[in-house]
């Protein structure tokens, strides 16, 4: 689980542990150190969660930007399994970099580059590294996470050219490795979740997940919103369907998935937040009406 520390990467971790898989929860955020995010959540906390849940959770801190730590991982992760059956690459860290409804001259240069480098360098030298072990067995199966489906994205213009071009290429992404792993009897997919309540959403509109219906006050499409764990049981649904090969290469979603396989949130509802948006959008309101960019 590359990416976990947090948000859905830390939602995925969990819901696999849920299913009895030993995660490896990678990030930058320790007990002993910190990324520059500067938040509390780390991944040995995932891990312990993962654990909890009836998993194993194997914290290992990894920046993905290094060739050498992803490479380190891998063969950890071969030297104590044997083996590599999910990849989920959920590497992100871009949210303090991104500057809303600037174009590219007005957005400061280093901030948008280190997105791109975050949100796609990382996606990219995780898979060099971890996909052959993946397909040394059939039925390995990699999930690229991003945000806004595939049809969503293509005619919505998303934030500012940086962060568009970062969460188009994961759609991408998943698609090209589609082509490539389902000739090793593999599947690739691409996942969104819908509005999601993480912890920095949570803090935003400074609520918690016991009482996050106080911010539908201020924001009321908020009620559309949903936990990490629902694009969690997604990605344990999906690693779980024999026929997983049918989504190879396809942009999915947490809410769309909730409707083809029954799971639902941890409050059993079952949310589908972009199918949500589009109904929200062809009624003739702003495309930022849900509070989606």
């Amino acid at each position: 689980m590359a990416g976990a520390t947090r948000g859905a990467g830390r939602g995925i971790a969990v819901e696999l542990g849920a299913a009895g898989a030993t995660v490896y929860v990678t990030g930058r955020t320790t007990r002993e150190r910190q990324s520059e995010y500067r938040r509390p959540e780390t991944i040995e906390e995932t891990a312990e969660l993962v654990s909890a849940a009836g998993g194993k959770g194997v914290a290992v801190r990894v920046d993905h930007l290094v060739p050498e730590e992803v490479r380190g991982l891998v063969e950890r992760i071969r030297a104590e399994q044997g083996r590599l059956d999910i990849l989920v690459n959920d590497i992100w860290g871009g949210e303090k970099l991104f500057e809303w409804d600037k174009p590219v001259w007005d957005h400061d240069l280093d901030n948008g580059l280190r997105l791109l480098r975050l949100g796609i360098d990382t996606h990219l030298i995780t898979a060099h590294f971890a996909l052959p072990l993946l397909i040394e067995r059939p039925g390995g199966l990699l999930v690229e996470v991003t945000d806004g489906t595939a049809e969503y994205n293509a005619d919505h213009y998303r934030v500012s050219p940086f962060y568009d071009l970062a969460k188009v290429a994961a759609n991408r992404m998943a698609w090209a490795h589609a082509k490539d792993l389902e000739k090793h009897g593999a599947t690739a997919v691409c996942i969104t979740p819908g509005w999601m309540r993480s912890e920095m959403m949570l803090d935003h509109y400074g609520v918690t997940e016991e009482n996050w219906r106080n911010a539908t006050k201020t924001e009321p499409h908020f009620v559309i919103s949903e936990t990490p764990r629902l694009v969690g049981r997604a990605v344990a649904a999906l690693a779980a369907d024999p026929d997983r090969a049918r989504w190879n290469g396809q942009s999915l979603s947490s809410g769309g998935l909730a409707q083809v396989y029954g799971f639902t949130d941890l409050d059993g509802s079952r949310p589908d937040a972009w199918r949500y948006i589009s109904e929200v959008q062809d009624a003739g309101k702003p495309a930022d009406a849900t509070g989606y960019r």
